[in-house]
């Protein structure tokens, strides 16, 4: 059998063997150590936001960030509905509820529209506006930040901005993340760059980040032995995970760049093929490309459909993955307010994501390119 072409393959640039060798040189092999604050600066000089904590995982970051801006029983929170569920499970954590929204078309993210249909809805049917807004930006893909923003402030509800698949892409210039009271990173293994399993949350207000690194150490107060004044949580990352990301950090354009190629190869090899379209990106916007993302509608393909490609692919080793069954259809949030527009389910009957790797050689993408087009002449 031929050589698996993963969807999202981890890349490593060099540097992190020396930044791990470091780590065990010294000892420190803990989540306590110089690698931690290192990287934390590192991340937060990238994207413009002075005070960063490096997690172990994205999902943890929004569950500290719902803690942090004081969210429980009773309250609700916003989310996108077209998302991975890491976005919107620590809403249950904090015992919460969910709001979905439907996405927009052009970005495939929160819709502006229906995001300020819901709040005011809600405040009709509760008394009171939402807690939060989980934003969310996918496949690298800048959400209409404009608008989103601006409804945000006019209600006076926080963003929590989960750029967890945008690292590296921006909007207006400005890094996706640096936008929401609170930003959101991940550094899972399928991530642009990754630390093994990590995650980071960043703000410009101090006070936040220093209360998550708390929080995130099992909330340990100053004292010579362990005494808790309240619930903490096992999340910091180790010292030798954020060694990794400092070594992932250095080569962080050189990936945005390989992932915009892979998208720019298949967006010319398949032009042509009927019912085939690709996501544009709006003016301003900026994507780090982190998947590749194509729709399928076999009204115009002749009947050829997303399963048919993903069968065929997977045919000969190569993964692909449907996009994201969204949230409002997940049997764990059966019967959660949704607001919707019909795109989102659209775009999961339809979408694909084709290998995005940034370490694809010439060789895997023409695998990939010969894979579709059996597809279509089968």
């Amino acid at each position: 059998m031929k050589d698996k072409i993963w969807l999202s393959a981890p890349h490593m640039g060099g540097q992190e063997m020396a930044y791990i060798e470091e780590a065990f040189r010294t000892n420190w092999i803990s989540p306590v150590g110089p690698h931690i604050s290192a990287f934390e600066e590192e991340l937060a000089r990238y994207n413009n936001v002075p005070h960063c904590a490096a997690l172990s995982s994205g999902t943890a970051a929004i569950h500290l960030a719902l803690i942090i801006l004081g969210i429980g029983r009773e309250d609700e929170v916003i989310c996108s509905t077209f998302t991975f569920s890491g976005s919107c499970n620590p809403i249950l954590y904090v015992n919460a509820t969910p709001v979905f929204v439907d996405s927009e078309p052009d970005t495939w993210n929160l819709d502006p529209g229906l995001l300020e249909e819901a709040i005011q809805d809600r405040v009709k049917k509760t008394g009171k506006k939402p807690a939060a807004i989980i934003l969310v930006h996918l496949y690298g893909m800048p959400a209409k930040l404009a608008e989103i923003t601006s409804i945000a402030k006019r209600y006076e509800i926080p963003i929590i901005e989960d750029a967890a698949e945008a690292l590296g892409s921006t909007y207006d210039g400005q890094p996706l993340g640096s936008f929401g009271d609170l930003g959101v990173y991940s550094f899972n293994g399928n991530k642009i760059i990754t630390t093994s399993g990590g995650g980071a949350l960043v703000s410009r207000h101090e006070a936040w980040i220093r209360k998550a690194r708390f929080l995130s150490t099992q909330a340990r107060d100053p004292a010579p032995h362990y005494e808790h004044s309240e619930v903490g949580y096992n999340y910091r990352l180790s010292n030798i995970c954020a060694g990794i990301g400092r070594g992932q950090l250095q080569v962080l354009d050189e990936r945005v760049s390989q992932r915009r190629r892979n998208f720019d190869f298949y967006r010319k090899q398949f032009a042509g093929f009927p019912g085939v379209t690709f996501l544009d990106e709006p003016r301003g916007s900026f994507s780090n490309r982190w998947l590749t993302t194509i729709q399928v509608d076999p009204s115009q393909s002749g009947g050829i459909h997303r399963d048919l490609i993903s069968e065929t692919l997977a045919a000969d080793n190569i993964e692909s993955r449907p996009l994201w069954k969204p949230m409002h259809a997940q049997p764990v949030f059966r019967g959660a307010p949704y607001y919707a527009n019909g795109v989102s389910e659209g775009l999961f009957k339809k979408g694909l994501c084709l290998p995005s790797g940034s370490d694809l050689t010439s060789t895997d993408l023409e695998r990939v390119q010969a894979g579709v087009s059996k597809a279509f002449l089968s």
